[in-house]
């Protein structure tokens, strides 16, 4: 008999055991979903728009006349089929090009500039909606109400706008401010039922996106919004003081609120990098039980993140308020909040990586429109790339199947000891 066999275990020794356990509980499903969309390499992000555009260039094709007629004789010419293959695919992106960067065919210079100054200005709201996006990804809350809160935002700041007089630049500020509070406001109402009760922010945000809907049609049939004597669901313009001041002049849309977006990714960077306050953000978004057990409060965390998630969002609705349309119309959030999400995912949920997303999504709004004009090809592509890109950001192991890319190096799982030494 060997003495291996008679030996007993080591006490120190893990036994086996014999039930199965998943690697994740049904209550932290949500976060380590989130942890896996958040953990994707930049290279992964940048193909996935890679392959977003070669998705859109099949569409392009596809939908494109002389490509459809010269792939009925592709085998006996197949150079026709691939020339107007090829003028499709880069007529289309040459159209997005000039009509997001830089508009080599305009006549004066304004005009060849004016579609840079145009992707800067779709890309505010989109920076201020995807910050807010973040911060609540980062604290491993779903705010899908940005929407919502953009609305609110706007309705605020609209009316500090035209229904308050104030001296020129105490206006604005207090405009800018009641756009935030907006925004607050619908946010602390998701994150005060989720402290409270427990209530899925995911579910609540959207009823309230819903309710913000309903809200601004609401307003706009009031006479104190749009008028006395006007029919028309569009509220009175704000003034001049309270408006966002033009930073190239009256030929270019950009205004400041462009220079205020880029503050605000500032801003969010030094508190989720360099604060206490989000250091408990960010703890809490990796493991409530043991931010709860080191002594932070989740449930005022929950709330102070949807506080300034929702503040954010609300800053968006201030950009056309107060700086593109000047006016209330029930279509004022476009779709900013929804774009948010995936801005703020492209954007790994880091204030740098948000700007950058804001910015290529402005680009594409603002090339959509001279794509469609000038090549007849559908603006739905667009939204075609956009939602590709949603699709391959939040499938990494997808993109890195399609381009063979080695999968990333997992880290050593904590046992029980490893995991005491870390608390301590």
């Amino acid at each position: 008999m060997s003495i291996e066999s008679t030996s007993p275990a080591p006490a120190d020794r893990p036994s086996a055991d014999p039930t199965p356990r998943s690697g994740v509980d049904h209550e932290d499903a949500p976060i380590s979903l989130m942890r896996r969309l958040l953990s994707g390499s930049w290279l992964v992000s940048i193909l996935a728009v890679l392959v977003a555009l070669l998705v859109g260039a099949v569409l392009i094709a596809i939908s494109n006349e002389d490509v459809q007629r010269t792939a009925g004789y592709l085998f006996a010419r197949p150079s026709d089929f691939f020339g107007a293959l090829i003028s499709a695919v880069g007529s289309a992106y040459g159209a997005m090009l000039r009509g997001s960067i830089f508009d080599w065919q305009a006549t004066s210079v304004v005009r060849m500039w004016k579609p840079l100054t145009e992707t800067l200005t779709n890309s505010v709201p989109l920076i201020f909606a995807g910050l807010g996006v973040a911060v609540s990804f980062r604290a491993g809350l779903f705010n899908i109400g940005a929407q919502g809160q953009v609305v609110l935002g706007a309705i605020f700041g609209a009316w500090v706008g035209f229904a308050w007089n104030l001296p020129v630049g105490l206006h604005l500020i207090v405009a800018v401010v009641g756009a935030a509070l907006g925004g607050a406001l619908w946010g602390g109402i998701a994150g005060a039922l989720k402290a409270r009760t427990g209530a899925n922010e995911v579910i609540v945000t959207i009823m309230l996106n819903s309710i913000a809907t309903l809200l601004i049609a609401y307003v706009l049939t009031l006479s104190p919004v749009i008028g006395e004597g006007n029919t028309n669901p569009k509220s009175r313009h704000i003034v001049d003081s309270a408006a966002y001041p033009q930073l190239l002049g009256p030929s270019f849309r950009l205004h400041a609120g462009f220079i205020l977006a880029l503050l605000a990714a500032l801003a969010v960077w030094w508190l989720l990098e360099r604060s206490s306050l989000g250091f408990q953000f960010r703890a809490t978004g990796l493991n409530p039980d043991a931010a709860r057990t080191a002594g932070i409060s989740v449930p005022k965390v929950t709330v102070l993140v949807m506080l300034i998630s929702g503040a954010l969002c609300g800053l968006a609705g201030s950009a056309p308020a107060l700086g593109t349309d000047r006016y209330l119309t029930s279509g004022i959030a476009a779709s900013y909040g929804f774009d948010a999400i995936t801005v703020a995912l492209l954007g790994k949920s880091k204030p740098g990586g948000t700007v950058l997303a804001g910015l290529l999504f402005g680009a594409l709004n603002a090339g959509g429109t001279i794509m469609q004009t000038a090549t007849q090809t559908p603006i739905d592509i667009v939204l075609v790339i956009q939602s590709t890109i949603v699709l391959f950001i939040a499938a990494p192991p997808l993109v890195r199947a399609i381009f063979h890319l080695p999968e990333p190096v997992a880290k050593r799982r904590r046992g029980p000891v490893d995991s005491k030494e870390a608390q301590a």
